[in-house]
C-alpha cells in the first residue's frame, strides 16, 4: 500500500467516532477525499458526500459507514464509578478490564472498566458473562460530585486500541468495521481521478453514520442522493479461525481476497459485473450467501424510492466487533481497484434491470 494511503488509512482507524458523535473522523474522511473531488458537503446529521464528475446524468453512490461501536455514560454513583450504556454491538465480556476513553465536553477522560480480581469472587459453578449494566468504569475520582466535572450522562466512551502490524500484510485495530469501508470509497475516487479516464458517470463516495444502530444514516442520504445505483463497502466474518462453525457460516479466509454476496439486496447483474471485472482484473474474489438480509447498509439503500440497484462489497475481518480485529491491507487495496473498474465499465445512461 502506497505511504500517504496507510497514513490515511492509520489517522481514519485511530480518530475516535462512535457512533452518534462522528464529527472527527469525518473530518478526517473529508480532508482525504475532498482531494480527488469537485465538491464535498455533508446533510444535518453529519452524513458526509464527495462528488466526481458532478452532473452526468446517471450517479452511482459509493457507501461506507463511518461509526464504530461505542458505550455512553449512563450513571455515575456516589462513590464517581460509571455505568454505561451500549451504543452499538459491543460485546461486554471482552469490555472488561479495558482502557477506555471518555469523549466529553471539555476533553478526553481517560478510564478503566474495573474488573474484580478472581482471589476476591467466590462463585459457585460457571461464572455467567457480565451485561452491559454490570461493567462500571474507574475514572480515579472518589464521589459524584468530583466526577461530575469531568463526565456527564451522554457522553460516548470507546476503547483506546489503535492500528498496529500484526504480521506482514495483517494489521489489527479496534475500529475497522467499518472505516475500511469509508477508506475503500475515499480511495477508488483517488484511483479515478489519478486514471484521468473520461467517466460517464456522477460518483458520490459517501461516509455514511449511525450503522452500527439501525443502517440510520444510509436510509437518510439514499433517499437524498437518489442514485440510480449503488456499491457498499462492508466488513464481513472471516470464519478462518478456530470455533467458528463454515457449515453455519461460511468459508471466508483472510488474503483470499475480498468477498460478494449474493442474494436479497444485492442487484445479480451489478454482482455479475464485478465477477467479470475481478477475473479482468485478477482480483480473487470470495462468495457468501445471505437470507433475510445482509447486516448492512445494502438493506436499506437497495428498497429506497423504489429500489436502488445495490451490491455489497466486504473485507474479510477477524475478531469483529472487539479491540483486536484483524485485516489483510492485501485484500483492503483489492477493493477500490474492483469499483473504480466498475464505475469506469459504467456507459452513459446505463441501467441495471433483473432479465425476466
Amino acid at each position: 500500500m502506497r505511504a500517504e494511503s496507510l497514513n490515511f488509512l492509520k489517522k481514519l482507524v485511530n480518530t475516535p467516532s462512535p457512533v452518534g458523535h462522528e464529527t472527527r473522523g469525518q473530518r478526517v474522511w473529508l480532508d482525504y477525499a475532498g482531494q480527488f473531488a469537485d465538491e464535498t458537503f455533508s446533510d444535518a446529521y453529519g452524513n458526509c458526500v464527495a462528488v466526481l464528475n458532478k452532473g452526468a446524468s446517471t450517479r452511482i453512490m459509493l457507501a461506507a459507514h463511518a461509526d464504530e461501536i461505542a458505550m455512553a455514560v449512563n450513571y455515575i454513583d456516589d462513590n464517581g464509578f460509571i455505568y454505561v450504556r451500549k451504543m452499538g454491538g459491543i460485546d461486554a465480556a471482552i469490555t472488561k478490564a479495558q482502557r477506555v476513553a471518555i469523549h466529553a465536553r471539555n476533553g478526553l477522560v481517560k478510564g478503566v472498566v474495573g474488573n474484580v480480581a478472581p482471589h476476591l469472587m467466590k462463585l459457585e459453578g460457571d461464572p455467567k458473562p457480565p451485561k452491559i449494566h454490570d461493567l462500571f468504569i474507574d475514572i480515579g475520582v472518589s464521589n459524584r460530585v468530583e466526577a461530575e466535572k469531568f463526565v456527564r450522562v451522554g457522553d460516548p466512551i470507546t476503547l483506546t486500541d489503535e492500528f498496529d502490524v500484526l504480521r506482514d500484510d495483517l494489521v489489527v485495530a479496534r475500529a475497522f468495521d467499518n472505516r475500511i469501508g469509508t477508506f475503500a470509497v475515499a480511495e477508488t475516487l483517488r484511483l479515478l481521478t489519478e486514471a484521468k479516464t473520461k467517466l460517464n458517470v456522477e460518483i458520490c463516495a459517501v461516509s455514511n453514520i449511525q450503522e452500527e444502530v439501525g443502517l440510520l444514516g444510509a436510509r437518510q442520504i439514499a433517499y437524498s442522493l437518489k442514485p440510480d445505483m449503488a456499491l457498499v463497502v462492508d466488513v464481513t466474518h472471516a470464519t478462518d479461525y478456530p470455533t467458528v462453525s463454515k457449515a453455519q457460516h461460511g468459508d471466508i479466509k483472510i488474503g483470499k481476497g475480498p468477498a460478494v454476496t449474493h442474494g436479497g439486496c444485492n442487484h445479480p447483474e451489478m454482482v455479475k459485473r464485478l465477477e467479470d471485472i475481478a477475473d479482468k482484473k485478477k482480483i480473487s474474489l470470495q462468495h457468501e450467501a445471505m437470507s433475510a438480509s445482509s447486516g448492512t447498509d445494502t438493506d436499506v439503500i437497495f428498497w429506497t424510492r423504489g429500489g436502488i440497484p445495490s451490491a455489497l462489497i466486504s473485507l474479510p475481518n477477524r475478531y469483529m466487533h472487539s479491540p483486536v480485529e484483524v485485516v489483510s491491507l492485501k485484500d483492503l487495496e483489492q477493493i477500490p481497484q474492483l469499483m473504480a473498474a466498475f464505475v469506469q465499465s459504467l456507459k452513459k445512461g446505463e441501467e441495471f434491470k433483473v432479465k425476466i
